[in-house]
């Protein structure tokens, strides 16, 4: 019986690795598919038979079951909307790879596939392993969360370190006669990174018909970084008051630079705080037992005879 059960987690498991796979790529598919109807569009062609039939197999059993898999997820955590999954996938830079439909659909996947695995863990370990079957499953379905926040994190980091050097290009792009729009153009075109892939979506969004102000806005509410939304304001008011454009980015990148140099100089103050736990546990008793060691080998020699 127990090796049953573990043949049928392991089938089990498959097919969810199985299903993550189809479900990651499925946003791909669904490109390729419309540039070929692109390509064919107005090609009339007679096809017999029913046109469920015609289509594939992630169109007609993976697609509706990751919209069921999200249904499912969103109903067990009402506090969860579409429109804030797809805000924590901006914010990591995920939302071209993955939709909030595939994202719900991968959280209930992974709590299925735990599930399971805690499953086959508890038929192996024996009656003792019935707290694993939780535990794996509420860790696959917060784990797509964690993954996505501390990519987030990363993300806003990287374009903390990566605004100076920006802020530096833009002024000097302004200072020779570019206007802000040509400016951050050049910042896609010089520059790579979260930065510059933000300023692309900004410039993106402002040439199908976005005011600056709001592009802006939208970008400094993805990235929720101090600095880059200090530069935003600072943008926002420029354009309202009239200011000199080259004047303020000066100022701003100055800004952002002693900011950083802060934040540097906060992370090497912290660095000796944090290297006293590990000192205490690993270092200090190894130099206990070399210098300790053989003055209570010669104690005990002596005690002995």
């Amino acid at each position: 019986m127990p090796m049953f059960l573990l043949l049928l987690g392991f089938a089990c498991l498959a097919g969810a690795v199985f299903l993550f796979g189809e479900l990651v790529t499925v946003t791909g598919r669904q490109r390729q598919i419309s540039l070929r109807r692109a390509a064919t569009y107005g090609v009339v062609r007679r096809v017999s038979g029913n046109p469920i039939d015609r289509l594939h197999f992630h169109e007609r059993v993976l697609v509706p079951l990751a919209a069921k898999l999200a249904g499912i997820v969103l109903k067990f955590n009402p506090r969860t909307t579409v429109d804030s999954v797809n805000s924590k996938l901006l914010a990591a830079g995920l939302s071209r790879r993955l939709t909030p439909t595939t994202f719900l659909a991968m959280k209930g996947g992974f709590a299925i596939g735990g599930f399971v695995l805690g499953l086959v863990v508890s038929a192996v370990v024996g009656a003792g392993g019935v707290m694993f079957i939780g535990v794996f499953a509420v860790l696959g379905f917060i784990g797509p969360d964690f993954v996505v926040s501390s990519r987030a994190r990363s993300r806003r980091e990287a374009v903390k370190a990566q605004l100076p050097d920006a802020l530096d290009l833009l002024a000097v792009s302004v200072e020779a006669g570019l206007g802000f729009d040509g400016a951050i153009a050049k910042i896609t075109e010089h520059m790579e990174g979260e930065l510059s892939e933000e300023c692309a979506l900004a410039l993106g969004e402002m040439r199908i018909g976005e005011t600056r102000q709001e592009a802006l806005k939208k970008m400094g509410e993805r990235v929720n970084a101090p600095e880059l939304q200090s530069f935003v304001r600072a943008i926002i008011q420029a354009d309202q008051l009239g200011i000199s454009l080259g004047r303020i980015l000066r100022v701003q990148a100055v800004d952002s630079r002693n900011r950083r140099q802060m934040a540097a100089e906060e992370r090497a103050m912290k660095a000796p705080i944090k290297m006293l736990f590990p000192t205490v546990l690993f270092i200090f008793p190894a130099m206990f037992v070399v210098i300790l060691g053989p003055a209570v080998l010669n104690i005990l020699a002596t005690f002995t005879f």
